[in-house]
Formats: structure tokens, sequence, C-alpha cells
């Protein structure tokens, strides 16, 4: 059998990039002897946009330094899909993704369903025109878009779907709409496949002293951050940026590769996050973390994902910032193993084409 997997791997981003590899990954060990890939599908809109971020200069935040070695980010990136991704030949619409004779079209996870995103909207990822046997759903997410507002193009693409499953409240409510059924709740890929343990030179010389970790808090006013920081830096802590730089930070710690950037989540004391994927590691990884979400599609996807996991409000505010406000992981793993096991099913049967 032949499975594609068609998501926003293109995506010069540490979660885009991570639940692609970990969705391959997790389909290569349930169909061992099956051949797994990833549809490299090439959005040119969306990418030079992606890219285009990277060159913006922050003076507030950013040095000529680190502005320099952030542009190199996208190399790194390109450099770790071709060694990480099986991709196909590259295509760019569905006559040349039915082209590639495959079996099974697992659509997501991440943001493929956010109809509002002008950078990445297309009715590809909605099932339109592909003619594969069994087109299934695996975690998508519709962003800031509350799946009650489909455009009726969205809504008649979708019939072409098998099986779906869905990641947050937006996409079961989007599946509800359009195809009349309440879809299977699973977790976001990078749940289903632990990333590989790094410990080279340079993870070495950032982490060997104990740290907190900053991961886009988008927004967040300029005295809080610097608060956090002094804060920290009077308890002995280094500050460090997962991927990112800001002069508040005792430490340039970009030109990340993937694995690189979840190692510093690992090994961090604390963390403040702003991001969907800044939380998922952080729960991975078990540790306390604080949120600081201004973009609304992040606030919907994090607020979903704290709710289902039991973990309540984390939000950062300047009167609750510190460290010590442990989670009971014990509590929310059991939900999340209980999750796992569904969502491995889900994915096993739907790709088999069993009745969903």
């Amino acid at each position: 059998m032949k499975i594609g997997i068609l998501t926003h791997h293109t995506i010069n981003n540490f979660g885009a990039f991570l639940q692609a590899w970990a969705l391959q990954e997790k389909c290569k060990a349930l169909f061992p002897n099956d051949d797994v890939c990833i549809i490299n599908y090439v959005d040119v809109k969306q990418n030079i946009i992606n890219i285009g971020g990277f060159f913006r200069f922050y003076p507030g935040a950013e040095t000529p330094a680190s502005w320099l070695q952030k542009i190199t980010q996208p190399g790194i990136f390109a450099n770790a899909r071709k060694k990480y991704f099986r991709l196909s030949k590259t295509v760019h619409n569905a006559e040349e993704i039915n082209a590639l004779g495959l079996d099974c079209i697992i659509i997501g996870s991440d943001e493929v369903w956010n109809y509002l995103d002008p950078k990445s909207f297309t009715l590809l990822k909605y099932s339109a025109g592909l003619t594969c046997e069994r087109i299934i759903s695996y975690a998508p997410s519709t962003g800031k878009a509350s799946g009650e507002d489909a455009p009726e193009a969205v809504r008649a693409a979708m019939k072409g779907f098998s099986a779906v499953s869905a990641r947050d409240a937006g996409a079961v409510k989007l599946c509800e709409n359009a195809l009349g059924i309440t879809p299977t709740v699973v977790c976001d890929p990078t749940f289903l496949t632990p990333t590989p343990k790094v410990n080279n030179e340079k993870i070495k010389a950032l982490t060997k002293k104990p740290y907190i970790l900053f991961y886009y808090c988008n927004g967040m006013p300029h005295v809080l951050k610097k608060k956090i920081a002094d804060n920290a830096k009077a308890k002995g802590y280094a500050v460090l940026g997962a991927g990112e730089y800001d002069k508040l930070y005792t430490e340039m710690s970009i030109k990340l590769t993937p694995f690189e950037w979840v190692e510093l989540f690992r090994r961090a004391e604390y963390v403040y996050t702003g991001t969907f994927h800044g939380v998922v590691f952080s729960i991975l990884a078990r540790k306390n973390f604080r949120v600081y979400a201004s973009i609304d599609s992040r606030v919907r996807k994090i607020s979903a994902s704290l709710g289902q996991f039991g973990i309540g409000d984390r939000s950062l505010t300047e009167d609750a910032y510190d460290m010590d406000n442990p989670i009971d992981y014990d509590s929310v793993y059991r939900y999340i193993d209980k999750l796992r096991a569904e969502s491995s099913a889900y994915l096993l049967q739907a790709v088999k084409g069993a009745e969903q």
C-alpha cells in the first residue's frame, strides 16, 4: 500500500516540521511493510511569505549578529526535510498528486483546515480533486476559524473523505456542519512519536547552566519580559530563547535543528511560550510553564488543549509569572496515554479502510 501525507511540511517552523515528521514516523511504525511518504506539495505563495518573515529585523530585541544567524534558519529546515522526510516528487495540484498512485492520503495535522488563512487556503486540503480510494484526516486544526462559517466550496469538498478526525473544537464543528457527523478527536501527532534526544556540543554549551526558556510570546510587554528575565537571573538562571533571540537573553540560542529545539524544552527549568507547539513540547517534557498568547488562532488552540488535558489556566500576567506552580503530570498523562491509544487505533483502522 502507498500512503501519502498532505500537510504543511514546507513551513519553516519547528512545530510544523515536528508534526509532519511525527505523523510520518507513526505511519511507518503502524504499516512497516507499506510505502509511506510526505506528499511534497509546494505552495509557492505560502513559502515566500513564510521565508520572508525571517528577514525582518527587530531593532528593539535583535542585534545584527543574531539577525545574521536567524536568516540561516530556513536553510536548516530545508536540510532537515531532506534528511528526515521521505518526500514524494514535487507536486503543485490535485492532478499531479493523483498521478502519484497513492492508495491512501492522510490530510493533516496543523492548520490545514484554516479556511480564513489566505496564505495557505486551498480546497486540496479538504480533498477537492483527489481521486485516491481512501482519503482520511488526522488531527487537522481550523486555527482561528470557528468551523461554523465555512464556505460552501469547503463543505462540498469534504465529502471526499472516507474517515475524519479532528484536533480542536473548530475542526469538530466543521465536520459536523459539512458532513453531519462528529469526528474522532485525536492528539497532535507529536504526542505519538518521541523525538530523538540530542547531546551534541552545541546543546551541552547552551545548557551547562540551569535556564528558563522563552518561545514566541508575541506581544508580551517589554517591561514584563524584563521583569521575568531579571528575576530568573537573580536566582542564578540563564535565560534562553528556543530558536529566537532577544537582548534580554543570556545566550544566542538560534540556528537550531528541530531536534535541538526540542532538547531545549527537555532541559529547561521553566518555559514561557505563546504557541500551541510550545505548550505541547512543554507538556511532553513535563515542564511547568506559563502562556502569553496574543494571536487569536493560538489562543483558541492553546486554551482548547489545556482544557482537554485538565491543566487549566496557565496565563502569564503581571501577578502570575512565578516558577512555583507545579502541574500534576501524573493526572495529565493518564488522559494523554488514553488519547494516544485511541488516536493510534483510529489511524490504523482509517488507513486500512475500516468503516468509521
